[in-house]
């Protein structure tokens, strides 16, 4: 059976396009439901934590160094919010924990 990957390409690019042009077609005035404007901005966050979260968590030779690194991160960026200062954190916690025996 052959695959042509143009079919594959074609159809993605048309389910892009509806998804990007029918609620710019269909919803022509603006949505007063606080329920659902607050739902619809939380998406884009939710979508990349689904993506990233498990990448984290799998990209250092043990899940507890990755979870370690994770939480690192975000405690570090909860109290202070700087990037360079989060990134080196979670780079030295999953280097300590990596150091450890642990399974």
């Amino acid at each position: 059976m052959e695959h042509n990957v143009y079919v594959y390409f074609l159809v993605a690019a048309i389910a892009v396009y509806l998804l990007r042009s029918l609620p710019i077609t269909l919803i022509q005035k603006p949505i007063e439901s606080r329920f659902l404007r607050s739902f619809l901005y939380y998406v884009p966050y939710v979508t990349l934590s689904i993506m990233v979260f498990p990448a984290i968590l799998s990209s250092t030779q043990s899940l507890w160094s990755g979870l370690a690194g994770f939480l690192a991160a975000s405690i570090v960026a909860w109290l202070d919010g700087n990037l360079f200062k989060v990134a080196v954190c979670s780079c030295i916690a999953v280097y300590v924990v990596e150091l450890l025996p642990i399974g």
